[in-house]
Formats: C-alpha cells, structure tokens, sequence
C-alpha cells in the first residue's frame, strides 16, 4: 500500500505567501495542519492494513478446509467409561473333575468418532455461506483392562481331582469375557449416543474457533 503526503513544490507555495509580514505565521498555521492531517492518515494506514492481514489470513469459505480442520482430529473420543465386572467361568476336565476360576475386572471403555472416515461430500455447503457437516456414526474405539483394579478372587479345581493341573488360559478367557461384558455394559448405558452427542458439539466448537461461524452438525444419513 502507498500513502501519499502533500508535499511542497518550488516555486508554488511563493505565490501563495503572502508578503514577509505575514510569512512566519502562514508557515506556523501551514505546518500546524500537517500535523494535524499526519495522525488520521496513519490510523488510516493501520486500518487498512489491519483488514488485509484478516482477510487474507481469514479461512476461505470452502468444503476442503472445513474438512481440513475437522480431520486434524483423526480419532475423537469423547466419553469414557470405567466399568466393574465379576466374571465366573468353569471348564470342565477329561476324563472327570473341573476347574473354576472368579475374576473382579474393571476396564475403561472409550467411544466417539472415527473423523479420518470423514469424505468431502460430508461436507455441504449453503448459499448462505452456512455449512452442515455430516458426522459417522459413535463406535467403540478401545477397551482396555484397568491391571491395578483387576485381580483373580479365587480359584480352584474339584478337590478329588488333584493330579489334574490347573488351566494355563483359564484367566485369559475369563479377561476376554469381562471385556467383551463391559463393552456390552457400555452400549446399553448409551455409550453410543452420548458420544455422538458430544462429537457434534465439539466439532462444532472447533469450526467456530476456527473461523466458521454458521455450522450444523449432524450425523451421516
């Protein structure tokens, strides 16, 4: 941008000085309202300048960079959950006897949005300049065994058996059980819907932060 100054050309400005008598307080009234003009240029300058690094700084109304933004996510999680279950499980041994085996497992079950699955035709656009983002589905995406919380109540084999040696994978299966009980504990609370719940406003939150200030959320059809 260039700011032009008034700036005095010789020979001009002599013709409308006055006599000697009155040159001292021209040029003190004259250099008064250079001055004077000099601040509200400036302030016009920054102005300007100011609106430019916005505008171009400001994110483009297009699909690609709503969903840019949103990507950055990958994998949002949104709730957790930490579930307590008692898993009983007997196997049964060859030729007679049985062995049992109760386990107190907890486990943290994490849901939200796989925003990685998100496609450019999620994103539609308005001719008002709004967007609706159409979200996936809530799922599952990890659950783990809290190891300091779960531990191995009793075991034990029928006791008229006692030459029959003790299972090698009995509490492994009784671990994958009380995931598999504590994943379906979480579905029925409403994991799910709670996910989706707080994916769309925080997705919807970030777009806002990010600059794009009409959005609507919703999930995929």
């Amino acid at each position: 941008m260039v700011v032009g100054f008034p700036m005095q050309v010789p020979g001009l400005l002599d013709r409308w000085i006055p006599q000697p008598a009155f040159g001292s307080s021209f040029a003190a009234v004259h250099s008064k309202r250079m001055r004077s003009l000099r601040f509200p240029i400036l302030l016009l300058a920054i102005a300007a300048g100011a609106v430019f690094y916005w505008r171009a700084s400001a994110p483009r109304n297009e699909p690609s960079n709503v969903l840019a933004q949103v990507q950055q996510l990958n994998q949002l999680t949104t709730v957790r959950y930490t579930l307590q279950r008692i898993v009983t499980l007997t196997e049964e041994k060859h030729p007679v006897g049985s062995e049992s085996i109760v386990l107190i497992l907890q486990a943290r079950v994490e849901a939200g949005v796989d925003l990685s699955s998100l496609r450019s035709k999620d994103i539609v656009a308005g001719k008002d300049g709004s967007f609706t983002v159409k979200l996936p589905p809530a799922q599952i995406l990890n659950v783990a065994i809290d190891e300091n919380e779960t531990k191995v109540w009793d075991r034990q084999k029928t006791w008229w058996t006692p030459w029959v040696p003790y299972s090698l994978d009995l509490e492994k299966r009784a671990r994958i059980m009380g995931l598999d009980s504590a994943r379906q504990a979480a579905i029925d609370m409403g994991i799910l819907a709670a996910s989706q719940t707080n994916a769309e406003t925080s997705i919807r939150s970030l777009l806002n932060l990010a600059g794009f200030k009409s959005v609507t959320v919703e999930p995929a059809s």
